[in-house]
């Protein structure tokens, strides 16, 4: 087969063909991400750019070598219709994680940096692809909400199979609470105002800034006014008082906020002189068996 032959081949005309459409739609996509960065002001809207355009560069590959294999126009509809129904088939979950995607970025489910509950693994967003969403992974072995060092990629179209838990979305804040144990011969009114005191200054900046945000939820969602600021109920049987500590703390400071509030609970109870004093179970023998 002589060189002009090879060049006026069928198959040698359409993989040049292929080839320019890749140079053409990369060089389009590169020269989109270019003037995107320069209009995004922040890095999570210009990585939200970059994904959107690579998407759009993946589409128009996609129609170009469809348009390639179907020489007439009109015949563009046919092939779509065939070949849909075995990708369809062949490739549903791909299908479902790409659908995934497209609502993780239109919707507002999540986005890099939030921390979110995904097909039952608990973590940070670090890259959200086409197909799979990767997280740094909170938990598991390790207490608390600390890195354990996995990096767990779930498959997008698990948005539309289970629950996605969100715990920096809107309300970039949590409720926690802890109970403290006291006898019920000790002064519980002191030791009231004393970790409420505690509280106003350890977590008091949270609430002044948790109030801000979700007075913004009252406005976009049917939802009541609850309370932010910290506050503190009681309980009590014949063994103890038990004195119910609630605050509100950024999702992120959780563990470190719980440590300093035990230190400093830990040493006004110390310095309470007995008047607070830790409960603890306590059993009384009134009669011993005889042998």
């Amino acid at each position: 087969m002589e060189f002009h032959e090879i060049l006026n081949h069928p198959v040698f005309t359409k993989t040049a063909s292929i080839f320019l459409l890749f140079l053409i739609v990369y060089a389009i996509v590169k020269v989109l991400q270019k003037a995107a960065f320069k209009i995004a002001k922040d890095n999570s809207s210009k990585y939200k750019f970059k994904k959107l355009i690579n998407l759009g560069g993946y589409i128009l590959f996609v129609f170009g070598i469809l348009y390639v294999f179907n020489t007439k126009l009109d015949g563009i509809g046919t092939a779509l219709g065939v070949a849909g129904a075995g990708i369809a088939f062949a490739l549903q979950e791909v299908i479902v994680s790409i659908a995934g995607y497209v609502t993780v970025f239109t919707s507002n489910f999540y986005k890099v940096g939030d921390r979110v509950k995904l097909g039952g693994i608990k973590g940070d967003v670090i890259d959200i692809g086409l197909l799979r969403t990767t997280l740094m992974e909170i938990g598991d072995w390790v207490n608390g909400d600390l890195y354990n060092g996995k990096m767990v990629r779930i498959a997008n179209s698990f948005v539309f199979k289970e629950p996605v838990y969100n715990y920096s979305g809107d309300f970039p804040f949590l409720w926690d609470e802890m109970t403290i144990p006291i006898k019920t011969e000790g002064d519980y009114k002191y030791a009231e105002e004393t970790f409420l005191k505690i509280l106003e200054d350890e977590v008091g900046d949270f609430s002044k800034t948790s109030q801000l945000a979700w007075n913004q939820m009252i406005g976009n969602y049917s939802i009541e006014n609850a309370r932010v600021a910290p506050m503190i109920s009681m309980t009590f049987d014949e063994n103890w008082i038990t004195l119910t500590l609630r605050y509100v703390v950024d999702y992120k400071s959780r563990r470190g906020t719980k440590s300093n509030l035990y230190d400093k609970i830990l040493s006004s109870i110390k310095a309470s002189e007995g008047r607070i004093e830790v409960a603890s179970a306590a059993f009384e023998i009134t009669k011993f068996p005889k042998n």
